[in-house]
């Protein structure tokens, strides 16, 4: 009986640490080296009352504003010379693309600033601001765990805030 539950204890702690997104090492590598990917499962809008209400609504929605993007190529690349967005955008936009297709947040970036800090707890934090877009320039807040895990606060000063979720990695190879 001893053996059995020795054994399923050390079953369920590879089976969690299987799930885990990233190592440690593997984290600190990548945040060592400004060379990663979020990838965003989760959009939240910090919209007022009426757009809540309409992304209630909308396939993929979670309830309480928030959407599920699981399974899409929505991602944030980060490189230590460039960084490419191509994520989604519900909220209110003050000024829009006359193309439909050139909506949400996709551009990409070589001049931008970058400041990365890690707290007590082995967090980091990491604010970048664009300079060199024509239409709006974006301030980007990424919050990253020792795991991988990582939330993406977007400002602009054409569009209403928006908060991503997700997990980080490796960049896939060409």
């Amino acid at each position: 009986m001893k053996h059995l539950k020795l054994l399923s204890i050390l079953f369920f702690a590879s089976i969690a640490q299987a799930f885990a997104q990233t190592d440690k090492q593997t984290t600190a590598s990548l945040m060592a080296d400004k060379n990663y990917v979020f990838m965003a499962n989760t959009a939240i809008p910090l919209s007022n009352q009426d757009i809540s209400q309409v992304l209630r609504s909308m396939p993929g929605s979670q309830g309480g504003g928030t959407i599920n993007l699981t399974g899409s190529s929505y991602d944030f690349t980060v490189t230590p010379d460039s960084i490419v967005a191509y994520l989604p955008y519900y909220g209110r936009a003050y000024s829009a693309p006359y193309n439909p297709t050139e909506g949400g947040i996709k551009f990409k970036s070589k001049n931008f600033s970058y400041v990365q800090s890690r707290n007590k707890k082995g967090s980091y934090s990491i604010s970048i601001k664009t300079k060199d877009l024509k239409s709006e320039n974006y301030q980007m807040m990424l919050t990253v765990s020792e795991k991988g895990y990582a939330t993406l606060m977007v400002n602009s000063n054409n569009k209403q805030p928006i908060n991503f979720n997700g997990v980080l990695s490796e960049p896939k190879a060409k």
